[in-house]
């Protein structure tokens, strides 16, 4: 295996960390706003999600096409007294749910650790290189 094709491992390999990074981050965020019934924008908080492409036609890792909202509906509960119930005492909640969001999470955390084992395998075997080297 020539230098020229293990450098291009590499970089799939960081794109590929930092795509999970990502979305590790915004997993994070809709954790974190699953009860919050009002943005700035009015209405309850929506569900974000990375969108991946390949970069490019040949095997190069991947690019962050965008940043989605989940557009579904929220999820309508009974709480009469709460500030944002309607007349009937329902509350629009965020469309999260946490049982997903856990096992993105957890998908998303197993990916990272497979690009960080691919850099890993690459650093010991550079090592191993130089050692052979002297």
């Amino acid at each position: 295996m020539r230098i020229d094709e293990i450098a291009p491992m590499v970089d799939i390999a960081v794109s590929g960390m930092r795509a999970q990074s990502l979305r590790l981050n915004l997993i994070a965020g809709n954790i974190a706003n699953a009860e919050t019934t009002r943005t700035a924008g009015g209405e309850p908080y929506r569900r974000r999600d990375v969108v991946l492409r390949a970069a490019g036609d040949e095997p190069g890792g991947v690019t962050v096409l965008s940043i989605a909202r989940d557009m579904s509906s929220f999820r309508q509960v009974l709480m009469p007294g709460h500030p944002d119930a309607d007349a009937e005492g329902f509350v629009q909640m965020p469309n999260v749910d946490l049982p997903v969001e856990m096992m993105n999470m957890v998908a998303a955390s197993r990916a990272y650790q497979a690009n960080v084992a691919i850099l890993k395998r690459y650093q010991d075997m550079v090592e191993t290189t130089v050692e052979l080297l002297r």
